[in-house]
């Protein structure tokens, strides 16, 4: 049975100069790993920031409906839905340890006693492969990009969310720390069944991660279809050009030959 976690239709969304988001429509269903791909400012962000209410000042929802569930839209942010930033460094204060910032998100959307929480906390960092105890008593400032990554993914775990949004989750970090990340990622996701957005622009993440993708350009989407379909049969130009875009290991960019040649010279 397909149960789908998120409907978007028609969505509309504007700053106070134009329309940057235009008659978006997509669906995730459980445990699927949908991407919205485009360059930056294609609009990828901002429709991921309206689904949990996260619109800068100056933007609004002007059309459109965001359905969770199938049961209308009243998820509760942190707890039905839950986001990892680009910028993972700003999902924790410096001034309280990432125990006590866990805690408190707990705190916040269950009843569970002090000593049932800290069990929960202990088992999502070590979900994440992190000294449960050390992470726990550490300040943000303790911890290398690649740790406070993957806490941000535990706390985005930790309540066991319907839905994820990774919006460019890995840009700050090297490819072995973004590997590891996404890797990780995945792997939580078959644990518990949760379904992810994945906001990005790199197409080799999305043909090795997601079941499915949408294409966006200038506010629209121009194509949407499964991996496979999109990369071995892609419909649209701008698809076709990014695809094109992707580098070769197999055909050697003719500016680097020449340079082989020089140095053989």
């Amino acid at each position: 049975m397909i149960v789908i976690v998120l409907e978007i239709k028609h969505l509309a969304i504007h700053n106070k100069t134009k329309q940057i988001v235009k008659d978006v429509s997509f669906t995730i269903e459980q445990g699927q790993w949908m991407a919205l791909v485009g360059e930056s400012g294609s609009g990828k962000s901002i429709t991921a920031a309206s689904i949990g209410g996260l619109l800068p000042s100056g933007v609004t929802l002007k059309g459109g409906s965001i359905i969770f569930k199938q049961e209308g839209y009243a998820p509760i942010l942190g707890k039905d839905i839950s986001y990892i930033f680009q910028d993972y460094r700003s999902a924790f204060t410096p001034f309280l340890t990432i125990g006590k910032q866990f805690d408190e998100t707990i705190r916040t959307h269950s009843k569970l006693a002090k000593k049932d929480r800290t069990a929960a906390i202990f088992q999502a960092l070590k979900a994440v492969n992190l000294p449960n105890e050390r992470v726990y008593k550490s300040y943000a400032s303790q911890l290398s990009g690649g740790q406070l990554q993957r806490a941000a993914i535990a706390l985005a775990l930790v309540m066991k969310p319907a839905l994820i949004i990774a919006d460019e989750p890995t840009t700050a970090l090297d490819s072995v720390s973004a590997a590891e990340v996404l890797q990780l990622l995945h792997k939580l996701k078959e644990a518990t069944g949760c379904a992810i957005l994945f906001i990005t622009h790199d197409l080799r993440h999305v043909r090795k991660y997601a079941d499915r993708a949408a294409i966006m350009l200038a506010g629209e989407i121009v194509e949407e279809n499964s991996i496979e379909s999109l990369f071995h049969a892609p419909r649209h130009f701008y698809t076709k050009k990014l695809f094109n875009a992707i580098p070769s290991l197999q055909k050697t960019p003719d500016r680097l030959l020449d340079m082989q040649k020089k140095v053989l010279i």
